[in-house]
């Protein structure tokens, strides 16, 4: 049997281009935008000259100004710009609302440059934020969210939004919340405290049908039912916790209008941060029986559970109150695709890898089935989450994701 390549260990370290594919008459172009917050994020065009498409490519909490479909792009005579977030892989500040002027300020970015058409192209994260992006940005500035979760001004009714003309998802979680809860460890008994664990919801427990790697474990549907309600739970209980502390601060500063009162001008400033320990706990990682694909034993962030569970990285790790509400809880957040997807109806193309080990088929699917588009393409190509091969011999999924995803946008702009 053919060997399988690890899991890489960083979440984005696969995504990188090959320098080799990148045209020799290859410019970059660095640049400012300006957000309607008055915010600056950087981004890079890498562009040959001429071009009339460009697509962007964003993430809300990473920067990949070498993304793989950089070179795929400018070989058929695309340009790309890819786009930084405010704050890099910083999700002590990351609001999903506030991300959304980030994005709009670099589709204006390319409008203002000269392109005549903007494809959005979003893999991953940026797959549910460019969702969120096109449903906010197709309502009536009015009817725009107002607030955050944890009840911030969001500015989306006094922004531009500029639409795009296409959209690409690859590899699109259903929500950053979505993903973590469905990742989240239901076992943990205190929040403060990462080691004490109840026993009957533990997924490394070999009663409840754990086996080491490389062996699939094997979970019974009655526990799975448990381990999937208890993660729901834990995510409630931390919403619980941070809109408390939204709730007091936004209260002391309601009060603070009326007096100033030193107790009060401590809680309207302070912002509690939360560290969220055991995210990486996904049934679905190890044991490859449930929804099976091909994926490799293991998560997004490697093949050992325990270090990817118990460890420093991870989805979500350190929070506020605000970035938890709006982008980590799986209840809260507003940027889930389930909801925000029913809004496109512009050209689309959703790609899922079919052996990646961190969106799966039934989540893929229901995203296309809630895009209304008409014009609206969905296809299932070799490779893990960002289309590397799983195994030695099999076929470079960026390539076909490349080829497929350029010849998508010249059928239709050009």
């Amino acid at each position: 049997m053919p060997k399988a390549t690890p899991t890489t260990t960083a979440g984005v370290r696969g995504a990188f281009w090959d320098p080799a594919r990148l045209p020799a008459d290859t410019q970059f172009e660095a640049a400012v935008v300006h957000c309607a917050d008055r915010a600056n994020c950087q981004g890079i065009l890498a562009y040959r000259g001429g071009e009339k498409v460009a697509a962007m490519g964003m993430h809300p909490r990473e920067y990949l100004p070498n993304n793989y479909m950089v070179p795929e792009y400018l070989n058929a005579g695309i340009a790309m710009w890819t786009q930084a977030p405010r704050s890099i892989g910083n999700d002590l500040r990351l609001e999903h609302e506030t991300a959304l002027l980030e994005v709009a300020a670099g589709i204006r970015r390319l409008r203002d440059r000269g392109f005549e058409n903007v494809v959005l192209s979003g893999m991953s994260g940026g797959a549910s934020l460019f969702s969120f992006y096109l449903q906010q940005a197709l309502l009536p500035a009015e009817e725009r969210l107002a607030r955050t979760p944890a009840g911030r001004p969001t500015r989306l009714q006094q922004a531009e939004m500029p639409l795009p003309d296409g959209v690409i998802f690859v590899s699109p979680h259903p929500g950053q919340g979505i993903l973590l809860m469905n990742s989240l460890d239901p076992s943990v008994v205190d929040e403060n405290d990462p080691m004490p664990t109840d026993e009957a919801l533990n997924p490394f427990s070999p009663a409840n049908g754990f086996r080491m790697p490389p062996e699939s474990s094997s979970y019974a549907e009655e526990f799975i039912g448990r381990y999937r309600a208890a993660q729901r739970a834990r995510v409630a209980r931390i919403d619980d916790w941070a809109k408390g502390v939204t709730a007091r601060r936004l209260a002391a500063r309601k009060r603070l209008r009326e007096n100033s009162d030193p107790n009060d001008l401590r809680v309207a400033s302070h912002t509690p941060i939360i560290t969220i320990w055991r995210t990486d706990a996904d049934l679905r990682c190890f044991d490859l029986s449930l929804e099976p694909t091909k994926r490799a034993y293991g998560s997004l962030w490697g093949a050992n559970p325990f270090v990817s569970n118990y460890g420093s990285i991870g989805f979500g790790r350190t929070c506020t109150a605000d970035s938890w509400l709006s982008t980590w809880s799986g209840i809260s957040s507003n940027a889930v695709m389930a909801k925000t997807a029913k809004s496109i109806g512009l050209p689309t193309l959703v790609i899922r890898f079919d052996g990646d080990n961190s969106l799966f088929p039934s989540e893929t699917r229901a995203i296309v089935d809630a895009i209304p588009a008409q014009d609206k393409t969905y296809e299932v190509l070799p490779g893990n989450h960002h289309g590397r091969p799983i195994r030695e011999g099999d076929p470079n999924g960026q390539k076909l994701a490349g080829k497929l995803m350029t010849g998508w946008v010249r059928e239709r702009f050009g």
